[in-house]
């Protein structure tokens, strides 16, 4: 009984302590980045190439405080993130969740927002840093 309640705080103090890093905007994530051609995000709106968004990986869209069931509720959408690479940087709107981002702290560029970046033709930036602003 007492293990389980030491697994319990300390899965709940880890939870609270990861909840509060996404919020803070003192913290820089790094991840890849990829292009992907936006549609009807899971923010609820319909998006284009030419706008400078992003989807974030889904293990940080789904566990962004305050997400629940409803994605186009979540408070994740519509944050703002200054993201760095190859000396680079842009600033982008959070506007959907990446389903193939492999990593939490993955972004899923439009191809303009990538294009402040790299050439699109690249595809993919290693090591981009990122955080909200």
């Amino acid at each position: 009984m007492v293990s389980a309640t030491l697994l319990f705080i300390s899965s709940t103090l880890f939870g609270l302590a990861y909840s509060a890093t996404l919020q803070s905007r003192a913290t820089t994530f790094t991840g890849d980045g990829t292009v992907f051609q936006p549609g009807l995000g899971a923010c609820g709106k319909i998006n284009t190439a030419n706008q400078l968004i992003v989807a974030v990986g889904h293990g940080t869209f789904d566990t962004f405080p305050g997400a629940g069931p409803n994605p186009n509720k979540n408070p994740i959408c519509g944050k703002k993130i200054k993201a760095i690479g190859g000396g680079k940087s842009v600033t982008v709107t959070v506007v959907d969740r990446c389903t193939g981002c492999a990593g939490a702290a993955d972004l899923d560029f439009s191809e303009s927002a990538f294009a402040k970046l790299a050439a699109p033709a690249v595809g993919r930036i290693h090591g981009v840093k990122w955080e909200f602003v």
